[in-house]
């Protein structure tokens, strides 16, 4: 989800391809949850720690407004998105309607090449949770369930998974209570079972359970807040 953040031409520009660098980094400590919900994103404090110029720092927002983990309000600069509690009903509820079908033609188009990945992902969100590195944990598991919607070849409704995940890290963020917010391992163990196995309907089912018990996870109520400072999340 923090790759290819920007579109590549054949040949990209310096300025380009500084300008993917500043919005990947700056993807990536959201997902990772590095920066919080709410975070003001200075162009100048920003410039300074990637030692980019303003315009460089304006593409990389501009073009994390356009995927919604960036808002920029005019008069007042850019900002990590903060969703509201109805948008974080509302992208859940999507992610409950949409993955476990995703899930269901997975299992039924995977190759052993598929799993072995799907299972790469695993152990590299295993060796993230023991290290003590929940956000990145956070980001890998969402990236599990963004491979499996490739695997599924539905390309249009990929690119929809994608952007709930991306949402659903900042609402992780904002409303979770208990570390199981993270996915559990069991759950995407017995996910990739189901998908080596071609059985389209244990795998329909057990998405589905694993997403509401997700949002289960999240206390809808009351929202958290971050205190690491814009330089301290970036260096």
């Amino acid at each position: 989800m923090t790759t290819n953040i920007l579109q590549k031409d054949a040949k990209p520009s310096k300025t380009s391809a500084a300008t993917e660098r500043v919005a990947t980094a700056l993807a990536l400590a959201i997902h990772e949850h590095r920066l919080a919900p709410g975070t003001k994103l200075g162009e100048d404090e920003v410039g300074e720690i990637f030692n980019v110029s303003r315009t460089i720092v304006r593409s990389a927002l501009q073009s994390l407004s356009y995927i919604q983990l960036v808002e920029i309000h005019r008069n007042k600069g850019a900002f990590v998105a903060k969703p509201s509690l109805t948008e974080a009903r509302e992208v859940f509820e999507a992610r409950e309607l949409l993955e476990p079908r995703t899930a269901r033609c997975a299992a039924m188009l995977a190759t052993a090449e598929d799993v072995s990945r799907l299972k790469q992902h695993i152990e590299e969100e295993h060796d993230a949770m023991r290290a003590g590195e929940h956000g990145r944990a956070l980001h890998l598991s969402g990236l599990f369930h963004v491979e499996i919607s490739r695997i599924a070849q539905q390309s249009t409704i990929a690119g929809f998974i994608e952007t709930l995940i991306a949402r659903s890290s900042l609402i992780i963020a904002m409303y979770w209570r208990r570390e199981s917010a993270l996915c559990e391992s069991h759950a995407h163990h017995a996910l990739v079972q189901a998908i080596a196995d071609s059985d389209g309907q244990k795998a329909e089912d057990l998405m589905r359970s694993h997403l509401v018990d997700l949002h289960s996870a999240l206390d809808l109520r009351e929202t958290s807040e971050g205190a690491k400072s814009l330089r301290e999340a970036l260096l």
